[in-house]
Protein backbone atom coordinates (compact mmCIF):
# COMPACT_ATOMS: atom_id res chain seq x y z
CA UNK A 1 0.00 0.00 0.00
CA UNK A 2 1.06 3.62 -0.53
CA UNK A 3 1.89 6.21 2.34
CA UNK A 4 -0.62 8.84 3.25
CA UNK A 5 0.08 10.98 6.02
CA UNK A 6 -1.78 11.12 8.77
CA UNK A 7 -2.63 15.00 8.39
CA UNK A 8 -6.06 14.90 10.46
CA UNK A 9 -4.21 13.25 13.80
CA UNK A 10 -1.28 15.51 13.20
CA UNK A 11 -3.11 19.34 13.11
CA UNK A 12 -5.10 17.46 16.19
CA UNK A 13 -2.21 17.44 18.57
CA UNK A 14 -0.83 20.44 16.86
CA UNK A 15 -4.12 22.05 18.47
CA UNK A 16 -5.13 20.37 21.17
CA UNK A 17 -1.89 19.57 22.75
CA UNK A 18 0.98 21.70 21.05
CA UNK A 19 -1.21 24.65 21.66
CA UNK A 20 -0.24 26.29 18.40
CA UNK A 21 -2.05 29.25 18.76
CA UNK A 22 -0.69 30.08 21.67
CA UNK A 23 3.24 29.19 19.67
CA UNK A 24 1.23 31.93 16.74
CA UNK A 25 1.48 34.54 19.75
CA UNK A 26 5.19 34.23 20.15
CA UNK A 27 7.38 37.16 18.48
CA UNK A 28 8.29 36.22 14.93
CA UNK A 29 5.62 33.35 14.52
CA UNK A 30 2.60 35.69 14.23
CA UNK A 31 1.90 34.19 11.24
CA UNK A 32 2.17 30.60 11.71
CA UNK A 33 -0.94 29.19 13.11
CA UNK A 34 -3.57 26.64 12.40
CA UNK A 35 -3.77 27.22 8.36
CA UNK A 36 -0.45 28.04 8.31
CA UNK A 37 0.23 24.59 9.66
CA UNK A 38 -2.24 22.90 7.43
CA UNK A 39 -1.29 24.80 4.62
CA UNK A 40 2.53 23.27 4.66
CA UNK A 41 1.73 19.61 5.90
CA UNK A 42 -0.36 19.00 3.18
CA UNK A 43 2.52 20.46 0.60
CA UNK A 44 4.71 18.54 2.68
CA UNK A 45 2.29 15.46 2.21
CA UNK A 46 1.73 15.83 -1.19
CA UNK A 47 5.91 15.84 -2.10
CA UNK A 48 6.56 13.07 0.21
CA UNK A 49 3.94 10.72 -0.54
CA UNK A 50 4.56 11.23 -4.44
CA UNK A 51 8.12 11.74 -4.76
CA UNK A 52 10.07 10.43 -1.84
CA UNK A 53 8.10 7.37 -0.42
CA UNK A 54 8.31 5.12 -3.21
CA UNK A 55 11.74 5.30 -3.33
CA UNK A 56 11.60 3.54 0.42
CA UNK A 57 11.69 -0.38 -1.24
CA UNK A 58 13.84 0.69 -3.82
CA UNK A 59 16.36 2.03 -1.72
CA UNK A 60 16.32 -1.08 0.51
CA UNK A 61 16.60 -3.43 -2.41
CA UNK A 62 19.17 -1.04 -4.62
CA UNK A 63 21.31 0.22 -1.89
CA UNK A 64 23.64 2.85 -2.07
CA UNK A 65 27.42 1.83 -3.29
CA UNK A 66 30.90 2.29 -3.37
CA UNK A 67 33.58 2.50 -6.21
CA UNK A 68 36.99 4.34 -6.11
CA UNK A 69 36.04 6.46 -2.94
CA UNK A 70 32.83 7.60 -4.29
CA UNK A 71 29.51 7.17 -3.04
CA UNK A 72 26.27 6.40 -5.48
CA UNK A 73 22.91 6.75 -3.60
CA UNK A 74 19.80 4.70 -4.53
CA UNK A 75 18.27 5.47 -8.06
CA UNK A 76 16.17 7.90 -7.73
CA UNK A 77 17.62 9.94 -4.92
CA UNK A 78 19.77 12.85 -6.16
CA UNK A 79 16.61 13.70 -8.38
CA UNK A 80 14.35 13.73 -5.24
CA UNK A 81 16.92 15.47 -2.88
CA UNK A 82 17.05 18.13 -5.85
CA UNK A 83 13.27 18.62 -5.31
CA UNK A 84 13.04 18.10 -1.84
CA UNK A 85 15.68 21.41 -1.61
CA UNK A 86 14.40 23.41 -4.33
CA UNK A 87 10.54 23.16 -1.95
CA UNK A 88 12.70 24.89 0.43
CA UNK A 89 12.04 21.74 2.99
CA UNK A 90 15.76 22.02 4.75
CA UNK A 91 14.87 25.17 5.58
CA UNK A 92 11.22 24.86 7.33
CA UNK A 93 12.15 25.94 11.02
CA UNK A 94 15.35 27.77 9.97
CA UNK A 95 15.81 31.70 9.82
CA UNK A 96 14.67 34.11 7.03
CA UNK A 97 18.07 35.66 6.99
CA UNK A 98 19.98 32.29 5.90
CA UNK A 99 17.44 31.26 3.44
CA UNK A 100 14.94 29.36 5.49
CA UNK A 101 11.13 29.73 6.09
CA UNK A 102 11.63 30.91 9.76
CA UNK A 103 8.83 28.94 11.35
CA UNK A 104 8.21 27.04 14.56
CA UNK A 105 9.86 23.91 15.01
CA UNK A 106 5.98 22.85 16.12
CA UNK A 107 5.75 23.18 12.53
CA UNK A 108 8.39 21.64 11.38
CA UNK A 109 8.31 18.50 13.57
CA UNK A 110 5.28 17.19 11.52
CA UNK A 111 7.09 17.66 8.47
CA UNK A 112 9.96 15.61 10.01
CA UNK A 113 7.68 12.76 10.76
CA UNK A 114 5.72 12.77 7.22
CA UNK A 115 9.35 12.95 5.19
CA UNK A 116 10.99 9.98 7.51
CA UNK A 117 7.74 7.99 7.41
CA UNK A 118 8.04 8.06 3.53
CA UNK A 119 11.78 7.12 3.45
CA UNK A 120 14.01 6.82 6.85
CA UNK A 121 17.12 6.02 4.76
CA UNK A 122 16.94 9.44 2.82
CA UNK A 123 15.69 11.18 5.18
CA UNK A 124 19.02 10.95 7.18
CA UNK A 125 20.35 13.50 5.20
CA UNK A 126 18.55 16.12 5.68
CA UNK A 127 17.76 15.35 9.84
CA UNK A 128 22.01 15.26 9.85
CA UNK A 129 22.07 18.67 7.67
CA UNK A 130 20.12 20.23 10.15
CA UNK A 131 22.11 19.29 13.01
CA UNK A 132 24.48 20.90 11.42
CA UNK A 133 22.75 24.60 11.07
CA UNK A 134 21.33 24.39 14.33
CA UNK A 135 25.36 23.89 15.12
CA UNK A 136 26.69 26.88 13.57
CA UNK A 137 23.74 28.63 13.79
CA UNK A 138 24.66 28.63 17.50
CA UNK A 139 28.99 28.56 17.82
CA UNK A 140 30.10 29.71 14.39
CA UNK A 141 31.45 32.79 13.75
CA UNK A 142 29.97 35.57 11.15
CA UNK A 143 31.37 34.55 8.12
CA UNK A 144 31.10 30.93 9.08
CA UNK A 145 27.10 31.31 9.10
CA UNK A 146 27.50 33.29 6.47
CA UNK A 147 29.33 30.69 3.97
CA UNK A 148 28.16 27.75 5.28
CA UNK A 149 24.71 28.35 6.53
CA UNK A 150 22.63 29.11 3.24
CA UNK A 151 24.31 26.84 1.45
CA UNK A 152 23.05 24.22 3.64
CA UNK A 153 19.64 25.62 4.28
CA UNK A 154 19.32 25.86 0.16
CA UNK A 155 20.27 21.83 0.11
CA UNK A 156 23.23 23.12 -2.44
CA UNK A 157 25.23 21.27 0.51
CA UNK A 158 24.77 18.55 2.97
CA UNK A 159 26.17 18.51 6.85
CA UNK A 160 27.29 15.49 8.72
CA UNK A 161 28.15 14.74 12.71
CA UNK A 162 31.98 12.94 12.92
CA UNK A 163 32.41 11.70 16.52
CA UNK A 164 32.46 7.92 16.46
CA UNK A 165 36.01 6.39 16.35
CA UNK A 166 37.08 3.45 16.12
CA UNK A 167 38.20 3.03 19.55
CA UNK A 168 35.82 5.77 20.92
CA UNK A 169 32.13 4.74 20.43
CA UNK A 170 30.24 6.28 22.95
CA UNK A 171 32.63 7.68 25.16
CA UNK A 172 34.06 10.55 23.29
CA UNK A 173 36.71 10.95 25.93
CA UNK A 174 38.41 8.56 24.13
CA UNK A 175 38.87 10.74 20.32
CA UNK A 176 41.89 10.71 18.92
CA UNK A 177 41.73 12.66 15.65
CA UNK A 178 44.19 15.39 15.54
CA UNK A 179 44.01 19.27 14.05
CA UNK A 180 47.07 20.21 13.65
CA UNK A 181 47.25 24.40 13.56
CA UNK A 182 48.56 26.35 10.72
CA UNK A 183 49.91 29.76 9.95
CA UNK A 184 46.81 30.53 7.88
CA UNK A 185 44.43 30.07 11.40
CA UNK A 186 43.48 27.02 9.72
CA UNK A 187 44.06 23.70 10.60
CA UNK A 188 45.19 20.18 9.21
CA UNK A 189 42.60 17.36 10.46
CA UNK A 190 44.05 13.66 10.59
CA UNK A 191 42.45 10.52 11.79
CA UNK A 192 39.30 8.22 11.29
CA UNK A 193 36.01 8.53 11.58
CA UNK A 194 33.33 5.28 11.49
CA UNK A 195 29.67 5.42 10.98
CA UNK A 196 29.16 8.53 9.43
CA UNK A 197 25.93 8.98 7.86
CA UNK A 198 25.23 10.12 4.44
CA UNK A 199 29.33 11.00 5.13
CA UNK A 200 30.29 10.52 1.32
CA UNK A 201 26.94 10.83 -1.49
CA UNK A 202 26.07 11.79 -5.03
CA UNK A 203 23.08 13.90 -3.48
CA UNK A 204 24.89 17.30 -3.34
CA UNK A 205 27.41 19.47 -4.53
CA UNK A 206 29.42 19.75 -1.10
CA UNK A 207 29.46 17.59 2.01
CA UNK A 208 29.86 20.11 5.74
CA UNK A 209 31.83 17.87 7.97
CA UNK A 210 31.67 18.74 11.50
CA UNK A 211 34.62 17.15 13.32
CA UNK A 212 35.77 16.37 16.96
CA UNK A 213 39.45 16.61 17.03
CA UNK A 214 42.31 17.66 19.41
CA UNK A 215 44.54 20.41 19.07
CA UNK A 216 48.33 19.17 19.68
CA UNK A 217 48.41 20.58 23.47
CA UNK A 218 44.65 20.10 24.13
CA UNK A 219 44.23 18.50 27.61
CA UNK A 220 43.21 14.97 27.99
CA UNK A 221 39.07 13.70 28.22
CA UNK A 222 36.24 15.45 27.03
CA UNK A 223 37.71 18.71 27.78
CA UNK A 224 40.27 18.75 25.22
CA UNK A 225 37.88 18.28 22.19
CA UNK A 226 37.47 21.05 19.82
CA UNK A 227 35.13 21.06 16.79
CA UNK A 228 36.35 21.51 13.32
CA UNK A 229 34.37 22.18 9.94
CA UNK A 230 35.74 20.28 7.23
CA UNK A 231 34.85 20.26 3.89
CA UNK A 232 34.53 17.85 0.88
CA UNK A 233 35.77 20.73 -1.48
CA UNK A 234 37.15 23.82 -0.56
CA UNK A 235 35.48 26.62 -2.22
CA UNK A 236 35.31 30.79 -2.96
CA UNK A 237 33.35 33.00 -1.94
CA UNK A 238 30.94 32.10 -4.45
CA UNK A 239 30.63 28.92 -3.12
CA UNK A 240 32.08 27.32 -6.08
CA UNK A 241 34.80 24.54 -5.20
CA UNK A 242 38.20 25.21 -5.83
CA UNK A 243 40.40 21.95 -4.01
CA UNK A 244 39.36 18.25 -3.18
CA UNK A 245 40.03 18.46 0.74
CA UNK A 246 41.72 15.25 2.19
CA UNK A 247 38.92 13.45 3.28
CA UNK A 248 38.00 10.24 1.76
CA UNK A 249 35.68 7.42 2.46
CA UNK A 250 37.06 4.01 2.63
CA UNK A 251 34.47 1.99 2.87
CA UNK A 252 30.42 1.77 4.10
CA UNK A 253 28.57 -0.23 6.10
CA UNK A 254 26.50 -3.18 5.00
CA UNK A 255 23.36 -3.10 7.37
CA UNK A 256 21.01 -4.83 8.49
CA UNK A 257 18.59 -2.02 7.60
CA UNK A 258 18.44 1.77 6.34
CA UNK A 259 20.56 0.12 3.56
CA UNK A 260 19.92 3.20 1.53
CA UNK A 261 21.47 5.69 3.77
CA UNK A 262 25.49 5.20 3.52
CA UNK A 263 27.00 5.04 6.75
CA UNK A 264 30.74 5.74 5.86
CA UNK A 265 34.08 5.10 7.09
CA UNK A 266 36.10 8.32 6.94
CA UNK A 267 39.81 9.27 6.49
CA UNK A 268 41.36 12.25 7.04
CA UNK A 269 44.45 13.19 6.36
CA UNK A 270 45.45 10.52 3.91
CA UNK A 271 47.41 12.69 1.44
CA UNK A 272 44.45 11.86 -1.59
CA UNK A 273 43.63 15.02 -1.67
CA UNK A 274 44.19 18.12 -3.93
CA UNK A 275 45.71 20.17 -0.73
CA UNK A 276 48.70 18.00 0.63
CA UNK A 277 48.28 16.04 3.40
CA UNK A 278 45.73 16.48 6.27
CA UNK A 279 42.28 17.89 5.72
CA UNK A 280 42.04 21.81 6.16
CA UNK A 281 39.70 21.92 8.62
CA UNK A 282 38.73 25.32 10.32
CA UNK A 283 37.83 25.77 14.47
CA UNK A 284 34.27 26.18 15.36
CA UNK A 285 33.96 28.26 18.25
CA UNK A 286 37.15 27.79 20.72
CA UNK A 287 39.11 25.22 21.20
CA UNK A 288 38.71 22.55 23.75
CA UNK A 289 34.45 23.34 23.88
CA UNK A 290 33.78 21.14 20.84
CA UNK A 291 31.76 18.68 22.60
CA UNK A 292 29.57 21.36 23.77
CA UNK A 293 28.93 22.48 20.65
CA UNK A 294 28.64 19.26 19.10
CA UNK A 295 25.84 18.69 22.13
CA UNK A 296 23.70 21.30 19.98
CA UNK A 297 23.80 19.11 16.83
CA UNK A 298 23.22 16.22 19.18
CA UNK A 299 20.30 17.16 20.96
CA UNK A 300 18.79 18.54 17.89
CA UNK A 301 19.65 14.93 16.24
CA UNK A 302 18.33 13.15 18.98
CA UNK A 303 14.74 14.84 19.10
CA UNK A 304 14.83 14.20 15.07
CA UNK A 305 15.36 10.46 16.30
CA UNK A 306 12.49 10.04 18.15
CA UNK A 307 10.39 11.52 15.52
CA UNK A 308 11.72 8.64 12.93
CA UNK A 309 10.71 6.18 15.83
CA UNK A 310 7.03 7.68 15.62
CA UNK A 311 7.27 8.22 11.57
CA UNK A 312 8.24 4.43 11.30
CA UNK A 313 5.70 3.37 13.61
CA UNK A 314 2.89 4.80 12.00
CA UNK A 315 4.68 3.41 8.87
CA UNK A 316 4.25 0.18 10.08
CA UNK A 317 0.55 0.53 11.65
CA UNK A 318 -1.01 1.91 8.23
CA UNK A 319 0.38 -1.41 6.48
CA UNK A 320 -0.64 -3.56 9.25
CA UNK A 321 -3.97 -2.06 9.05
CA UNK A 322 -4.70 -2.29 5.47
CA UNK A 323 -3.87 -5.95 5.42
CA UNK A 324 -5.55 -6.72 8.21
CA UNK A 325 -8.84 -5.27 6.56
CA UNK A 326 -7.94 -7.32 3.15
CA UNK A 327 -6.85 -10.36 4.66
CA UNK A 328 -9.78 -13.44 4.89
CA UNK A 329 -8.50 -16.24 7.36
CA UNK A 330 -10.29 -18.15 9.96
CA UNK A 331 -14.22 -18.12 11.05
CA UNK A 332 -14.96 -15.29 13.80
CA UNK A 333 -14.88 -16.22 16.86
CA UNK A 334 -18.89 -16.02 17.49
CA UNK A 335 -19.24 -18.00 14.39
CA UNK A 336 -19.88 -16.64 10.80
CA UNK A 337 -20.70 -18.58 7.50
CA UNK A 338 -16.84 -18.25 6.03
CA UNK A 339 -13.99 -16.94 6.80
CA UNK A 340 -13.69 -13.24 7.83
CA UNK A 341 -11.19 -10.56 7.49
CA UNK A 342 -8.45 -10.68 10.26
CA UNK A 343 -9.56 -7.20 11.66
CA UNK A 344 -12.29 -8.93 13.22
CA UNK A 345 -10.59 -11.04 15.48
CA UNK A 346 -10.32 -9.26 18.61
CA UNK A 347 -6.24 -10.07 18.80
CA UNK A 348 -5.44 -8.50 16.08
CA UNK A 349 -7.85 -6.11 17.43
CA UNK A 350 -5.43 -5.50 20.24
CA UNK A 351 -1.97 -5.79 18.14
CA UNK A 352 -3.72 -3.09 16.09
CA UNK A 353 -4.96 -0.90 19.00
CA UNK A 354 -1.58 -1.10 20.50
CA UNK A 355 0.21 -0.09 17.48
CA UNK A 356 -2.27 3.44 17.16
CA UNK A 357 -2.38 3.84 20.90
CA UNK A 358 1.62 4.02 20.62
CA UNK A 359 2.20 5.76 18.38
CA UNK A 360 -0.77 8.62 18.57
CA UNK A 361 0.64 9.22 21.90
CA UNK A 362 4.24 9.44 21.52
CA UNK A 363 3.30 11.96 18.20
CA UNK A 364 1.56 13.67 21.03
CA UNK A 365 4.24 14.49 23.20
CA UNK A 366 6.71 15.12 20.64
CA UNK A 367 4.29 17.84 19.83
CA UNK A 368 4.33 19.66 22.90
CA UNK A 369 7.86 19.00 23.24
CA UNK A 370 8.00 21.17 20.05
CA UNK A 371 5.80 23.83 20.80
CA UNK A 372 8.17 23.83 24.16
CA UNK A 373 10.94 24.42 22.29
CA UNK A 374 9.46 27.40 20.48
CA UNK A 375 8.56 28.99 23.64
CA UNK A 376 11.76 28.38 25.39
CA UNK A 377 13.57 30.58 22.36
CA UNK A 378 11.15 32.85 21.94
CA UNK A 379 8.73 33.79 24.60
CA UNK A 380 9.12 37.52 25.65
CA UNK A 381 9.12 36.56 28.93
CA UNK A 382 12.56 35.36 30.82
CA UNK A 383 11.02 33.18 33.47
CA UNK A 384 8.56 31.61 30.54
CA UNK A 385 11.85 30.54 28.60
CA UNK A 386 13.94 29.03 31.24
CA UNK A 387 10.60 27.15 32.22
CA UNK A 388 10.03 25.92 29.30
CA UNK A 389 13.06 25.05 27.70
CA UNK A 390 13.87 23.59 31.01
CA UNK A 391 10.67 21.08 30.13
CA UNK A 392 11.69 20.70 26.99
CA UNK A 393 15.22 19.42 27.82
CA UNK A 394 13.42 17.04 30.00
CA UNK A 395 11.40 15.66 27.17
CA UNK A 396 14.31 15.28 25.19
CA UNK A 397 15.63 11.70 26.34
CA UNK A 398 12.26 10.83 26.44
CA UNK A 399 11.32 11.62 22.77
CA UNK A 400 14.14 9.93 21.73
CA UNK A 401 14.60 7.02 23.65
CA UNK A 402 10.47 5.85 24.56
CA UNK A 403 9.42 6.80 20.53
CA UNK A 404 11.90 4.37 19.86
CA UNK A 405 12.04 1.71 22.19
CA UNK A 406 8.04 1.94 21.32
CA UNK A 407 8.99 1.61 17.71
CA UNK A 408 10.72 -2.01 18.08
CA UNK A 409 7.26 -3.42 19.38
CA UNK A 410 4.90 -1.42 16.91
CA UNK A 411 6.81 -2.75 13.81
CA UNK A 412 7.09 -5.73 15.19
CA UNK A 413 3.82 -6.24 15.71
CA UNK A 414 3.47 -5.25 12.32
CA UNK A 415 5.29 -8.24 11.75
CA UNK A 416 2.74 -10.39 13.49
CA UNK A 417 -0.48 -8.68 11.97
CA UNK A 418 0.62 -10.28 8.56
CA UNK A 419 1.27 -13.73 10.28
CA UNK A 420 3.85 -15.74 7.97
CA UNK A 421 3.67 -13.44 5.50
CA UNK A 422 5.21 -10.25 7.12
CA UNK A 423 8.57 -12.54 7.25
CA UNK A 424 8.29 -12.56 3.78
CA UNK A 425 10.37 -9.35 2.67
CA UNK A 426 8.06 -8.99 -0.46
CA UNK A 427 5.34 -7.64 2.28
CA UNK A 428 7.21 -4.89 2.95
CA UNK A 429 6.38 -5.05 6.91
CA UNK A 430 9.84 -6.55 7.87
CA UNK A 431 11.79 -3.65 6.25
CA UNK A 432 9.93 -1.75 8.91
CA UNK A 433 11.23 -4.00 11.36
CA UNK A 434 14.65 -3.95 10.21
CA UNK A 435 14.96 -0.35 10.03
CA UNK A 436 13.21 0.31 13.44
CA UNK A 437 16.26 -1.83 14.95
CA UNK A 438 18.90 1.23 14.45
CA UNK A 439 17.13 3.94 16.19
CA UNK A 440 17.24 2.97 19.88
CA UNK A 441 21.38 2.89 19.35
CA UNK A 442 22.41 5.64 17.43
CA UNK A 443 22.76 9.49 18.74
CA UNK A 444 22.87 7.49 21.82
CA UNK A 445 21.74 4.71 22.91
CA UNK A 446 18.72 4.14 25.26
CA UNK A 447 20.71 3.60 28.06
CA UNK A 448 22.13 6.81 27.63
CA UNK A 449 19.40 9.14 26.86
CA UNK A 450 18.53 7.01 30.42
CA UNK A 451 21.35 8.17 32.14
CA UNK A 452 20.75 11.48 31.04
CA UNK A 453 17.56 11.62 32.27
CA UNK A 454 19.12 10.58 35.80
CA UNK A 455 21.73 12.54 36.22
CA UNK A 456 21.06 15.95 34.03
CA UNK A 457 17.57 16.15 34.08
CA UNK A 458 16.26 14.79 37.57
CA UNK A 459 18.98 14.61 39.73
CA UNK A 460 20.53 17.52 39.29
CA UNK A 461 17.72 20.23 40.19
CA UNK A 462 16.65 17.68 43.11
CA UNK A 463 13.44 17.03 40.69
CA UNK A 464 11.73 20.02 40.04
CA UNK A 465 11.05 19.91 36.27
CA UNK A 466 10.15 16.86 36.32
CA UNK A 467 7.80 17.45 39.25
CA UNK A 468 6.48 20.50 37.66
CA UNK A 469 5.06 18.34 34.53
CA UNK A 470 3.74 16.00 36.63
CA UNK A 471 1.83 18.34 38.84
CA UNK A 472 0.30 19.29 35.29
CA UNK A 473 -0.67 15.76 34.73
CA UNK A 474 -2.28 15.10 37.87
CA UNK A 475 -4.29 18.52 37.32
CA UNK A 476 -5.40 16.54 33.77
CA UNK A 477 -5.92 13.18 35.47
CA UNK A 478 -8.48 15.71 37.97
CA UNK A 479 -10.10 16.63 35.54
CA UNK A 480 -10.49 13.53 33.22
CA UNK A 481 -12.06 11.70 36.43
CA UNK A 482 -14.73 14.45 37.40
CA UNK A 483 -16.02 14.32 33.68
CA UNK A 484 -19.48 12.90 33.45
CA UNK A 485 -18.13 10.76 30.32
CA UNK A 486 -17.21 7.08 31.58
CA UNK A 487 -14.53 6.53 29.15
CA UNK A 488 -12.35 9.78 30.36
CA UNK A 489 -13.24 8.64 34.09
CA UNK A 490 -11.51 5.94 33.34
CA UNK A 491 -8.69 7.57 31.77
CA UNK A 492 -8.40 9.91 34.27
CA UNK A 493 -7.70 6.85 36.77
CA UNK A 494 -5.53 4.83 35.37
CA UNK A 495 -3.76 8.59 34.86
CA UNK A 496 -3.78 9.42 38.48
CA UNK A 497 -2.04 5.89 39.54
CA UNK A 498 0.46 6.20 36.58
CA UNK A 499 1.26 9.71 38.39
CA UNK A 500 1.95 8.45 41.73
CA UNK A 501 3.75 5.74 40.09
CA UNK A 502 6.35 8.32 38.24
CA UNK A 503 6.33 10.40 41.64
CA UNK A 504 7.30 7.16 43.31
CA UNK A 505 10.20 6.80 40.91
CA UNK A 506 11.48 10.73 41.18
CA UNK A 507 11.69 10.29 44.86
CA UNK A 508 13.71 7.21 44.77
CA UNK A 509 15.82 9.33 41.95
CA UNK A 510 16.74 12.42 43.92
CA UNK A 511 16.74 10.31 47.10
CA UNK A 512 19.46 7.42 46.16
CA UNK A 513 21.66 9.52 43.57
CA UNK A 514 24.53 9.88 45.70
CA UNK A 515 23.90 7.73 48.12
CA UNK A 516 23.19 4.23 45.73
CA UNK A 517 24.28 5.25 42.23
CA UNK A 518 24.43 1.97 40.92
CA UNK A 519 20.76 1.14 41.98
CA UNK A 520 19.22 4.18 41.03
CA UNK A 521 21.09 3.62 37.40
CA UNK A 522 20.32 0.33 37.47
CA UNK A 523 16.64 1.33 37.14
CA UNK A 524 17.19 4.33 34.71
CA UNK A 525 16.02 2.85 31.12
CA UNK A 526 12.51 1.32 33.43
CA UNK A 527 12.63 5.10 34.60
CA UNK A 528 12.41 6.62 31.32
CA UNK A 529 9.94 3.86 29.75
CA UNK A 530 7.78 4.56 32.61
CA UNK A 531 8.07 8.74 31.88
CA UNK A 532 7.13 7.78 28.26
CA UNK A 533 4.10 6.12 29.32
CA UNK A 534 2.83 7.82 31.67
CA UNK A 535 3.77 11.68 30.23
CA UNK A 536 2.45 10.16 26.59
CA UNK A 537 -0.47 8.55 28.25
CA UNK A 538 -1.44 12.30 29.88
CA UNK A 539 -1.44 13.72 26.05
CA UNK A 540 -3.88 11.34 25.65
CA UNK A 541 -5.83 12.34 27.93
CA UNK A 542 -5.73 15.83 27.01
CA UNK A 543 -6.64 14.55 23.15
CA UNK A 544 -9.34 12.49 24.64
CA UNK A 545 -10.92 15.84 26.53
CA UNK A 546 -10.60 17.77 23.57
CA UNK A 547 -12.32 15.31 21.30
CA UNK A 548 -14.93 14.82 23.84
CA UNK A 549 -15.73 18.46 23.77
CA UNK A 550 -15.80 18.41 19.93
CA UNK A 551 -17.83 15.67 19.81
CA UNK A 552 -20.74 16.87 21.75
CA UNK A 553 -20.57 19.68 19.02
CA UNK A 554 -21.18 17.46 16.24
CA UNK A 555 -17.52 18.16 14.80
CA UNK A 556 -16.29 14.91 12.95
CA UNK A 557 -18.21 12.69 15.01
CA UNK A 558 -16.18 9.29 13.50
CA UNK A 559 -12.67 11.13 13.46
CA UNK A 560 -13.61 12.22 17.63
CA UNK A 561 -14.81 8.77 18.76
CA UNK A 562 -11.71 6.94 17.62
CA UNK A 563 -9.55 9.50 19.27
CA UNK A 564 -11.40 8.85 22.61
CA UNK A 565 -11.29 5.30 21.80
CA UNK A 566 -7.64 4.92 21.26
CA UNK A 567 -7.15 6.78 24.66
CA UNK A 568 -8.84 4.71 26.16
CA UNK A 569 -7.27 1.62 25.27
CA UNK A 570 -4.24 3.68 25.35
CA UNK A 571 -4.94 3.67 29.44
CA UNK A 572 -6.30 0.46 29.74
CA UNK A 573 -3.42 -1.76 28.09
CA UNK A 574 -0.45 0.87 28.34
CA UNK A 575 -0.94 3.56 30.77
CA UNK A 576 -1.78 0.68 33.27
CA UNK A 577 1.66 -0.70 33.01
CA UNK A 578 2.78 2.21 35.25
CA UNK A 579 2.89 0.66 38.45
CA UNK A 580 4.63 -2.44 37.24
CA UNK A 581 7.44 -0.60 36.01
CA UNK A 582 8.06 1.86 39.07
CA UNK A 583 8.18 -1.24 40.92
CA UNK A 584 11.13 -2.36 38.74
CA UNK A 585 13.21 0.91 39.34
CA UNK A 586 12.23 1.04 43.05
CA UNK A 587 12.60 -2.18 43.99
CA UNK A 588 14.29 -4.05 41.28
CA UNK A 589 18.29 -2.81 41.85
CA UNK A 590 18.84 -6.36 43.71
CA UNK A 591 18.14 -8.57 41.07
CA UNK A 592 20.05 -6.39 38.54
CA UNK A 593 23.19 -6.51 40.57
CA UNK A 594 23.04 -9.70 42.01
CA UNK A 595 25.26 -11.90 39.97
CA UNK A 596 28.93 -11.37 39.69
CA UNK A 597 30.84 -10.30 36.65
CA UNK A 598 32.20 -13.90 36.27
CA UNK A 599 28.59 -15.49 35.94
CA UNK A 600 27.81 -14.04 32.89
Amino acid sequence: MSFKAPLKDMLFALEHVADLQSVAKLPGFEDAGLDTAQAVLEECAKFNEGVVAPLNWTGDTQPSTLSNGVVKTTPGFREAFKQFAEGGWQGVQHPVEFGGQGLPKAIATPCIEILNAANLSFALCPLLTDGAIEALLTAGSGEQKKRYVPNLISGRWTGTMNLTEPQAGSDLSLVRAKAVPQADGSYRVFGQKIFITFGEHDMADNIVHLVLARTPDAPEGVKGISLFIVPKFLVDEAGEPLERNDVWCSSIEHKLGIKASPTSVLIYGDGKGEVGEGAVGYLVGEENRGLEYMFIMMNSARFAVGMQGVAIAERAYQKAAAYAKERLQSRDVVGSSGPVAIVEHPDVRRMLMTMRAHTEAARALAYLAAALSDAGHHSGDATERKRSMAAYEYLVPIVKGWSTEMSLEVTSLGVQVHGGMGFIEETGAAQYYRDARILTIYEGTTAIQANDLVGRKTARDGGAVAKGLLEQARESAASLSASANADLQAIGRRLSAGCDALASVIEFVVANSKSDVRAVFAGSVPYLKLAGIVLSGWQMGRAAQAAASRLESGDDAGFMAAKIATARFHADHILSQAPGLASSVVDGATGVLALESERF
